[in-house]
């Protein structure tokens, strides 16, 4: 089971990330780590490409202030990316050490499929963070897969405190697919009443779409997307043994899908 992010104590799953020099922006490396901190400690980041070509030179100054570990890989032969074999028997070694949690496996490339469906047989958990072409087969292998688009409009928020956390939610529409997702999730979870905890409906819905963020859509969180979607209705109790509150969700209507 993927190791979710929690709003306990601090996760301090060991994972390690391994980044595509060539698959991926280097923009986006601040919003990247602070993504992987809610699943746990990046034991390990390394980045690979081939650091004597022009073509990563603004990686460069990112490695030391991130402390990323840069892998040399050249590339011996044209049409062949020599990048991915590196990272996939560095992946193998990290995986016999006994001293990982998980990893993150940031590319766009589906040469990594087999990889992730690997470590994964091991008992291990793996995230994957790519860009929205990111090919089907290996967006589905990762416990949960994170699409970069969703990083780079983080990091753009950062530098523009004028621009919308969000998107206005008259620009939202649901469609049939995501009305499905979420309604199947809060039956799952749901008591006699119909009544569904939200932390354990975000589980569910994770299990079922491993690509599935509220951010894709515009939200930070998985309850304003539910806000914002009038077959749900939205009920806060207070929690038993605290002084915060829970959110609980409902389907309004009966079944007709």
């Amino acid at each position: 089971m993927p190791l979710l992010p929690s709003s306990g104590p601090q996760n301090d799953a060991a994972l390690a990330v391994l980044i595509d020099a060539d698959n991926t922006q280097s923009s986006i490396i601040e919003a990247l780590l602070d993504e992987v901190a809610k699943y746990g400690v990046a034991s390990v980041k390394r980045i690979y490409g081939d650091w004597t070509s022009t073509h990563l030179r603004s990686w460069k100054d990112k490695l030391l202030a991130y402390a990323i570990q840069p892998i040399q890989q050249f590339s011996y032969t044209t049409g062949k990316n020599a990048t991915d074999s590196a990272m996939i028997i560095d992946a193998m070694d990290l995986l016999y050490t006994d001293k990982l949690n998980g990893f993150c496996i940031v590319s766009s490339d589906s040469d990594f499929t087999r990889l992730a469906a690997r470590i994964r047989e091991s008992g291990l958990t793996v995230y994957g963070f790519g860009e929205k072409k990111t090919p089907r087969a290996f967006v589905a292998v990762c416990d949960k897969f994170i699409y970069t688009e969703i990083l780079r409009e983080a990091s753009e928020e950062e530098s523009d405190d004028d621009r919308p956390s969000a998107k206005p939610k008259k620009e939202f529409k649901v469609d049939r697919q995501l009305l499905k997702l979420l309604r199947d999730a809060v039956d799952d979870m749901a008591d006699e009443s119909g009544w569904a905890y939200l932390g354990g409906v975000g589980k569910k819905i994770n299990n079922r779409s491993s690509e599935f963020d509220p951010r894709n859509y515009g939200f930070r969180k998985l309850g304003d997307l539910f806000r914002a979607i009038p077959q749900f209705e939205i009920e806060e109790r207070p929690q038993e043994n605290g002084s915060g509150r829970q959110i609980y969700i409902r389907w309004k209507k009966r079944r007709l899908l």
